[in-house]
């Protein structure tokens, strides 16, 4: 728990320290077990970390189906840090983008 103060009041807020994403070639037989299957990273990490940034939505729009497959490979208190669409950050640099930020919002991620 972290406890910021301002002049009127004192807030607390949940601060959850994870990892940025759960698929790296490198992490495979160090961070995960050796020989541990591929479909099982995102479960192994998850025990360990509280929570895990999707880098995925930032290079392209997922499917429903992905977000509910780590919805239940995760612990129900596991929280998801989603990364903003590259589309609407760095191309559109945030202008013109009603359409784009709804179908980001529409590909799961309200479900």
């Amino acid at each position: 728990m972290v406890r910021h103060r301002d002049k009127s009041s004192a807030i607390r807020s949940n601060v959850r320290i994870g990892i940025s994403g759960w698929n790296y070639p490198p992490w495979r037989g160090k961070f995960y077990p050796p020989k541990s299957p591929h479909n099982r990273e995102l479960c192994h990490a998850a025990g360990i970390s509280p929570s895990i940034e999707v880098n995925g939505t930032f290079y392209s729009l997922q499917r429903p189906e992905n977000f509910a497959k780590w919805a239940e490979e995760t612990p129900d208190e596991f929280v998801f840090g989603i990364k903003g669409s590259r589309y609407i950050t760095h191309m559109r640099r945030l202008r013109d983008v009603r359409v784009p930020l709804a179908n980001f919002l529409a590909s799961g991620l309200l479900r």
